[in-house]
């Protein structure tokens, strides 16, 4: 059996699950508060080859011949982080988390804040989509429907639309009520797990830490605006026709191994 053949058909996998991810990322472009993904790829061992000769005297001799690559695999799609560009859409309804100062873990790795959402269930969902409505009972949802939460984790519901939003995230109505939006922070959002729809949610399902009393954490909260996606399209472009191009070379190389095995099975087997 040919060793480069599973190793060709794991290049083709890889380079496949790798253009649906960019694919998905150009997509959700325009998405508010989209964060994209980029690829882990990682490597199989490598096979270390040696070539075995006997002289007439009996006596063997070994010599390396070098080294196999076994294949790759994408081992996971990671989230970026990086804050998206703020884009005014002039509606009180839409905000945006802005990163003042947000620190990260040990390892320098970037936190993050979000909004804190509820779904049907009850169960606390974050967000970086600030693409808020009122529905008929005047409860602040989210593009999806879920519930807004304040800091005490209740639905914030208002008279109106007719409402401010102070940078501290203190939400004002007409008639005097007042709200303080939920925001969690996470000195390490990469152990979140992405659900779709612009939702994470814990992996051990506790919920994050609350960013107002979070040590070192500063943010603002934006009225009338949106945080823009942080897909960048020509980038991601470019990446998609690389992946393409190296799919198509290991469908070649799969291609070529076939016919060699072709040719074993019925033409040297003639012999």
């Amino acid at each position: 059996m040919f060793k480069g053949f599973y190793t060709a058909a794991s290049g083709m996998l890889t380079q496949q699950r790798k253009t649906e991810m960019l694919t998905n990322n150009v997509a959700n472009s325009n998405t508010p508060g989209f964060k994209e993904d980029r690829a882990s790829i990682r490597t199989f061992p490598e096979l270390l080859q040696k070539s075995v000769e006997k002289s007439l005297s009996g006596a063997t001799k070994r010599s390396e011949i070098g080294s196999l690559a076994t294949g790759v695999y994408m081992q996971e799609a990671i989230p970026n982080f990086v804050q998206g560009d703020m884009r005014d859409t002039g509606l009180k309804t839409d905000m945006a988390l802005i990163d003042t100062d947000v620190p990260g873990n040990e390892d320098n790795k970037k936190g993050s804040i979000f909004f804190n959402v509820q779904n049907a269930d009850g169960d606390m969902r974050y967000t970086r989509n600030g693409n808020f409505t009122l529905n008929s009972q005047g409860i602040l949802t989210a593009s999806n429907g879920y519930s807004v939460l304040d800091d005490n984790n209740n639905p914030i519901q208002l008279s109106n639309d007719n409402f401010t939003v102070s940078d501290d995230g203190v939400i004002t109505g007409s008639n005097g009520e007042t709200f303080r939006l939920g925001i969690s922070y996470t000195d390490n959002p990469q152990m979140l797990t992405k659900e779709g729809d612009g939702l994470y949610r814990q992996e051990d399902g506790m919920d994050l830490d609350d960013a107002y009393t979070a040590n070192g954490v500063e943010f603002q909260v934006k009225q009338g605006y949106l945080e823009s996606s942080n897909v960048d399209t020509s980038k991601s472009m470019t990446e998609m026709m690389t992946a393409y191009r190296s799919f198509e070379a290991n469908q070649k190389i799969l291609q070529a191994y076939d016919q060699s095995m072709e040719k074993a099975a019925n033409e040297i087997g003639k012999i």
